[in-house]
């Protein structure tokens, strides 16, 4: 491989300029993307330019926030029901989107449940296969499948968002911390399958304030993030810079990486 030449500040500015619409010509496929961290995602890429398949369980919010940023945005914005962790759904799923915005070249496994449980001991087998199923079968079923399409199409991007919960587990939430430190896992094995032409790269994040804060203990919250360097949990908006840098032009030598997105709460005592 030879070294390439150092760019003139010309052809810098140039490409920095061209980087407006940075997802411009791309088709975006986003799990859970009807509500939180999943539609502030959805949102942004429309906005950058790409065409966007909105998906989740709950098909008639998919369709709500479609029309609407189709509307916003003048992009093609799609809406498809499926539970993620229906192995079969996934490759008639890709089928879909593909009969309707083109080949996927950028895949956002962003759904996850988290479910309260009394105890370790009181977790069921049920509630563990289901964890498992949204936060780490679903996630390797549609990798596995949309980034061999992406390789026969020339190349693409896979996002996963993952949790500090992977780093930091507590008895609190450990099915979902197994699961998303298995996720962990996946970003690089992926990375390393499908490079050099897809991309695969991860968002652990910390506690965001979406809808799902709302049975949140605001008083156990705020003592726990005290000391962090933020001192704050964060807004859904706040995923949006960490996910169009990883999925867009400017990021083609970063693959294989863990993102910590947290406020800093992972880097306090």
């Amino acid at each position: 491989m030879t070294r390439p030449e150092s760019r003139s500040v010309a052809e810098a500015v140039a490409a920095a300029r061209g980087v407006e619409k940075p997802m411009a010509g791309r088709t975006a496929l986003v799990t859970g993307g009807s509500r939180g961290l999943g539609r502030e995602i959805a949102i942004a890429f429309a906005a950058a330019g790409a065409d966007v398949a909105v998906v989740s369980r709950k098909k008639d919010a998919c369709e709500a926030l479609a029309a609407e940023l189709a509307d916003a945005t003048g992009q093609k914005v799609t809406a498809h029901g499926a539970h993620v962790a229906d192995w079969d759904r996934v490759p008639s799923l890709l089928d879909e989107v593909e009969a309707e915005l083109g080949v996927v070249d950028v895949l956002v496994n962003n759904a996850g449940m988290a479910p309260v449980y009394p105890s370790l001991d009181e977790v069921t087998e049920a509630l563990w296969d289901k964890v498992i199923g949204v936060n780490l079968k679903g996630p390797f079923r549609f990798m596995a499948a949309a980034g061999r399409r992406m390789v026969a199409a020339g190349g693409g991007v896979m996002l996963n968002i993952s949790s500090t919960a992977s780093i930091r587990p507590t008895a609190h939430d450990l099915p979902y911390a197994a699961a998303k430190a298995g996720l962990n896992v996946l970003t690089k094995g992926f990375a390393q399958e499908y490079g050099p032409s897809v991309r695969v790269n991860t968002i652990v994040a910390g506690p965001f304030f979406t809808d799902i804060a709302a049975g949140w203990d605001m008083e156990f919250f705020d003592r726990l993030t005290a000391d962090w360097p933020q001192s704050r949990g964060g807004d859904p908006s706040e995923i949006v810079g960490a996910a169009l840098y990883l999925c867009g032009p400017t990021a083609g030598f970063t693959t294989g990486t863990l993102l910590t997105v947290d406020g800093g709460g992972t880097a306090a005592p």
